[in-house]
């Protein structure tokens, strides 16, 4: 019974980080480009009372069946599910959304290079395409400041359009990032991954080209969270914290019933 207790609350643990997971993911339901997660567990090891075994002598039984009996549950990972969410216009000439695989390549402050399916940019003071957090799009690119409006087409090309100009002028291309185990790539927060070894090293490669998705300009790529799915896990997991919960009271009550045996 002192067993019954200790994997019960194994799944008391489980289920716990099962609700901060579905936690994160409600709260993050309307960040542009979020990426939901998705727990995953495992078994823990079984004690074996008795090993199956087999007759190696006439007459005698063998036992096809032993008796092993499991110790709970555990954590195994928290997986990135990068399932392309819903596409919003926005008609921003600086919203960008990709449509398929990829990422876009930042330069974080360190100059590191990070990644990001969030696509809202905004232009600084010198002309220059950041993100919200202000970190610079790689390789860098730079707007003239007479600029009327940009035009970014589904390759990557940006082009401005200037005053007394009747076409406008390329100004640099945009990259993406591919990786081939994207649920590997580390998340830092602010809709931002680093490469690991788990997901390999980054393919860079034009819009449109290489498996790499295209762009869509005056849109945003919306978070792939879909709430009903998430209130339903939520129900599952908070019906099973309370059954776990009252496997340790039942366990409790017996092993009461047991102390006062006389």
């Amino acid at each position: 019974m002192i067993r019954s207790m200790h994997t019960a609350a194994s799944g008391m643990e489980a289920m716990q980080t099962q609700i901060d997971v579905i936690a994160n993911n409600m709260a993050n339901v309307n960040t542009t480009g979020f990426k939901k997660a998705r727990a995953e567990f495992q078994d823990l090891l079984y004690q074996q009372v008795r090993a199956p075994s087999v007759a190696r002598t006439r007459g005698e039984s063998g036992r096809p069946v032993g008796v092993e009996i499991g110790l709970g549950t555990r954590l195994m990972a928290t997986q990135k599910v990068f399932e392309t969410g819903d596409m919003k216009q926005t008609q921003n000439q600086l919203d960008l959304a990709i449509q398929g695989d990829g990422f876009f390549r930042v330069r974080l402050d360190d100059r590191q290079f990070a990644y990001t399916r969030a696509g809202d940019f905004k232009i600084t003071a010198r002309g220059q395409i950041v993100t919200s957090q202000g970190h610079p799009l790689e390789p860098p690119l730079f707007v003239p400041p007479d600029t009327t409006a940009i035009t970014i087409e589904d390759d990557g090309t940006v082009k401005a359009e200037q005053p007394g100009e009747t076409e406008a002028i390329e100004v640099g291309r945009i990259e993406l990032g591919r990786f081939a185990n994207p649920a590997g790539l580390k998340a830092l927060g602010q809709g931002l991954y680093l490469e690991t070894e788990a997901s390999g090293r980054a393919v860079i490669g034009a819009p449109g080209e290489e498996g790499v998705g295209a762009l869509e300009q005056g849109m945003l790529e919306s978070s792939n969270v879909e709430v009903v799915e998430e209130m339903i896990d939520l129900i599952a997991a908070q019906r099973a914290y309370e059954i776990n919960s009252r496997v340790i009271k039942a366990a409790d009550e017996m092993l009461a019933e047991a102390a006062q045996l006389r």
